[in-house]
């Protein structure tokens, strides 16, 4: 049985609705916004306006429909901060998205002169963390892979805050299909994906709430009562088992529509929400520099989206709390008269 910490429990509870479902608006993407600012504007460099700008109004226009919204300490944090509303949970993400590809896998880092200290002190509810992994790269890279994710989780254990570890498979230099994109790979491994979640559901990596991506490529998710969707939701039903806590499912880039399908699978294996951006807003995105369109584009067909998977969430998610790691309820410790002599500050 799991047992959560107040800070985790209170900033768990903040990730999530009324009803324990987590509804969270990703909006801390950085290559996948300045890479079309930069094609439009015939730029190399995108401007930090537009950036700042696009994030403000997906916040904007967004933000109602959601229990929580990830920002990045750039963008969308310094430019929204007065927008952002305080009655869904905040999240931040900690990793950069410059990451070192080397000829044997990808290594991970920290965004610089940024921390999970920092992200408890400027009112984060949680710390939202993507490693890259391939259970299959040379083991110097796995191993780097794993203590980077290793060192967080202590951090989030010493300030007392969740972690939300993204995990995405990627192309190594042996793989067809090339890409640094944030997109998910083409021609995945739907046992990498699996191998993955099972290493980093150990104990030690200290991760609370996983954000996983679909084991089969989103094309080729048929959708609960889809044809072969059996074979589809067994492994859907394996990644839940294997990731032995609550979690919620990621876009990479998906459509709307695929994005649905994945997460009729994922409900019925048990998972508690999901955790997305450019399914919900990028067809919205796609008329830039139009700023009108954009917004237009978001009312008309994002927050109807929304409103859909929301509703999908309502009827099928897994509440939080109801995960099988708790069992009957969430513990917590010392809920006694002791609990002020044994909860630690932040020196442990």
């Amino acid at each position: 049985m799991t047992t959560l910490s107040p800070g985790k429990f209170w900033g768990t509870r903040r990730l999530a609705d009324a009803g324990g479902r987590f509804k969270m608006l990703a909006v801390d993407q950085r290559p996948p916004i300045k890479n079309l600012i930069c094609e439009r504007r015939g730029v190399e460099v995108a401007p930090y306006e537009d950036v700042a700008g696009l994030k403000l109004m997906l916040i904007q226009e967004l933000q109602a429909l959601a229990s929580a919204t990830l920002v990045d300490p750039h963008f969308a944090y310094p430019h929204s901060f007065g927008v952002i509303d305080p009655k869904n949970g905040l999240i931040l993400t900690l990793e950069d998205s410059v990451f070192d590809d080397t000829p044997a896998g990808r290594q991970s880092r920290q965004i610089d002169d940024w921390s999970v200290e920092k992200i408890k002190r400027c009112g984060g509810d949680a710390v939202k963390v993507l490693a890259w992994y391939r259970p299959d790269a040379d083991a110097q890279i796995c191993r780097h892979q794993q203590d980077f994710t290793r060192r967080i989780g202590e951090a989030c254990a010493r300030y007392d805050i969740p972690f939300l570890f993204e995990l995405l498979v990627y192309p190594l230099a042996s793989d067809a299909d090339q890409t640094r994109d944030y997109v998910e790979m083409t021609g995945k491994n739907a046992d990498h994906v699996l191998q993955s979640v099972a290493e980093f559901a150990r104990s030690d990596y200290g991760i609370d709430i996983f954000k996983l991506e679909s084991p089969l490529e989103a094309g080729a998710v048929p959708g609960v009562g889809g044809e072969a969707w059996e074979d589809a939701q067994a492994l859907f039903d394996e990644m839940g088992r294997l990731a032995g806590r609550p979690w919620v499912m990621l876009s990479a880039g998906a459509g709307m529509a695929e994005f649905r399908n994945i997460l009729s699978h994922a409900y019925r294996a048990g998972a508690s929400g999901y955790l997305a951006g450019r399914a919900i807003w990028a067809d919205a995105f796609k008329a830039f520099p139009d700023w009108d369109a954009i917004r237009s584009g978001l009312r008309e067909f994002a927050v109807p989206y929304m409103r859909d998977i929301n509703d999908l969430t309502d009827r099928q998610a897994t509440p939080w709390y109801a995960h099988p790691c708790f069992g009957d309820e969430v513990e917590l410790p010392n809920r006694d008269g002791s609990f002020r002599h044994h909860y630690p500050g932040f020196g442990g």
